[in-house]
């Protein structure tokens, strides 16, 4: 009896130090799903059905490579990547690349204000949105401005739970799953014709998937949170899983267009308010209330984690205070720019409800060509013994990430390209 006992407790005690390190990893994978992506995935589940599917699970394996280099070099450095880069590299090199992650993540903070007056459209009218957006906007910069860091994760945590409102949209819209299984590991190529839109709608998928803030946010939120190298199994662990439940979020939302508005033929839809409200007559109310629900989640999360990782980023890069919860006198640039990100995307959303085309394909542009950039700088900063002592890439790693960058570069290009010049 007593060595049962000593179990149990020894079993609490290794489930009390996963739960302390899971967050960072978790909260940036999930934070990924936010306005903008859920727009991507529905479009491709619409536009293709289930044979998307495929380039979801590329996704989110490429997102754990990617996402473990910066939980690492968190874990053992105790520093942000905006920290070590202009360390290592140089304020040239650093300023240009907060300028152009500033204006990225500015678009995409004003997608997800967009994402969640598209979704609270389904429900009530649109002027609401007078009410609606600045209540929503004081409450996210109230919980990061006056919030602990252990406070902000948990409801970030608690946030990221609502996501299975995706799942249960899925199951609701009684997809074929052997279809669905068949079409994870093979395929249909067959539909893929013109070649050219299927090869943007990926890239599109891949670039909501993997982008430059969340590099910085994971690493800084590491540090934050104070996890120490020998934590580094369990900050892993939270990376991967992150990435693992993301996929399946992601593909979720796949699979739910693709059995209700691709079996319709509704093939074109322009923002993710208007699929959960085309998911009513062929899902039912609940489907599309819970893809509502998703959408307004997904948003706020986004609002919360994109203005954090861009605060973060800058004043890491320029040597300021930074941290959740601190103070004006203790940290100003950081809670400043948090502030001014939060008020100025509010404005745009409220006063020009309609225009935001061009906000909203513009942190694919500028990602696109930033990502490269951020990835090298990030591997080769993996690899400084001087920094990373025994933990510096394994050659395995060195192949895996070396190759997602060389392919991400060339994706980022194309989209970069097909943005501006067409496609």
């Amino acid at each position: 009896m007593p060595n049962d006992s000593l179990r149990r407790r020894m079993l609490a005690g290794r489930i009390g130090i996963l739960l302390a390190a899971l967050g960072p990893g978790m909260i940036t994978a999930m934070a990924d799903n936010d306005a903008t992506g859920v727009l991507g995935y529905s479009q491709a589940g619409a536009r293709y059905g289930y044979s998307f599917l495929w380039v979801m699970a590329l996704s989110a394996f490429s997102l754990a490579i990617a996402q473990e280099v910066c939980a690492r070099m968190g874990a053992v450095t105790g520093r942000g990547l905006a920290d070590l880069i202009r360390e290592e590299y140089g304020v040239r090199i650093t300023v240009l690349a907060m300028i152009a992650l500033l204006v990225a993540n500015f678009a995409t903070t004003v997608a997800n204000f967009a994402g969640m007056l598209a979704a609270v459209t389904v429900f009530a009218p649109e002027w609401t949105r007078f009410v609606l957006l600045p209540v929503a906007g004081l409450v996210i910069w109230a919980l990061v401005t006056h919030g602990s860091y252990r406070q902000v994760e948990r409801a970030l945590l608690y946030a990221s739970l609502i996501y299975v409102c995706y799942v249960v949209s899925a199951f609701l819209a009684h997809p074929p799953w052997s279809e669905v299984a068949r079409q994870i590991v093979m395929p249909d190529f067959s539909r893929i014709v013109p070649l050219g839109d299927y090869v943007f709608m990926a890239i599109n998928v891949i670039g909501t998937t993997i982008t430059p803030w969340e590099q910085f946010y994971v690493q800084s939120a590491i540090r934050d949170k104070g996890l120490r190298p020998d934590q580094y199994r369990l900050v892993r662990l939270d990376v991967y899983v992150g990435a693992f439940v993301m996929g399946i979020v992601g593909s979720a939302i796949i699979i739910c267009c693709g059995a209700t508005l691709h079996a319709q033929g509704i093939t074109d839809i322009e923002d993710a308010g208007q699929a959960a409200r085309a998911l009513a007559p062929i899902a039912g109310p609940l489907a599309s209330a819970l893809f509502a629900i998703g959408l307004f989640n997904a948003s706020c999360l986004g609002a919360v984690v994109l203005p954090l990782s861009t605060a973060y980023a800058v004043t890491e890069a320029l040597g300021w205070e930074s941290g959740v919860g601190r103070r004006v006198r203790e940290a100003p640039l950081f809670v400043g720019l948090y502030t001014a990100l939060i008020a100025l995307s509010l404005i745009v959303v409220i006063l020009w409800p309609h225009r935001l085309t061009t906000l909203i394909i513009l942190p694919n542009i500028v990602g696109g060509m930033l990502l490269p950039i951020i990835l090298v700088l990030m591997l080769l900063l993996a690899n400084k013994r001087r920094l990373m002592g025994s933990m510096v890439n394994s050659r395995f790693q060195n192949i895996a990430a070396w190759s997602l960058t060389v392919v991400l570069a060339v994706l980022s290009a194309i989209l970069v390209g097909s943005a501006l010049f067409g496609s």
